[in-house]
């Protein structure tokens, strides 16, 4: 696994947040675990395009981050389910917000986003998707 030899930069409250953020399904899972999504497999099928073991890295970044709480049930099979911490629970106002200005923005920012691919004539930009 990789293993970071600097330390980042942490002078300020956004270099805080985008490390503890960073990580292209964190936002996505906190917004789901909050929802009622507990188990991996529950998030697996939320976020269909993120593989088991990104899902799994990136929880335990969250978990390592106190934002979040794994328990696992003493059963066979076993059962994992994950829970906000109260700390988790502080960021899901920031997290709507950030959703209602992607909510917003939605047509801008998916033709900027869709500009930068070579083939953008051929994609639909349909703005029904859910996020």
């Amino acid at each position: 696994m990789y293993e970071r030899k600097t330390i980042p930069s942490l002078n300020c409250g956004l270099d805080l947040i985008g490390e503890v953020l960073y990580g292209k399904w964190k936002i996505r899972l906190l917004w789901f675990i909050h929802q009622g999504h507990k188990r991996p497999s529950e998030l697996q099928r939320k976020i269909p395009d993120a593989s088991r073991r990104v899902l799994n890295i990136q929880l335990n970044e969250l978990e390592e981050h106190e934002l979040i709480v794994r328990k696992i049930y003493p059963v066979v099979p076993p059962k994992v389910e994950y829970s906000l911490t109260e700390f988790g629970l502080s960021l899901i106002p920031v997290i709507s917000v950030l959703g209602q200005w992607g909510d917003e923005h939605q047509e801008k920012l998916k033709a900027l986003i869709i500009k930068k691919f070579p083939r953008s004539a051929d994609i639909n930009i349909n703005t029904e998707e859910n996020s």
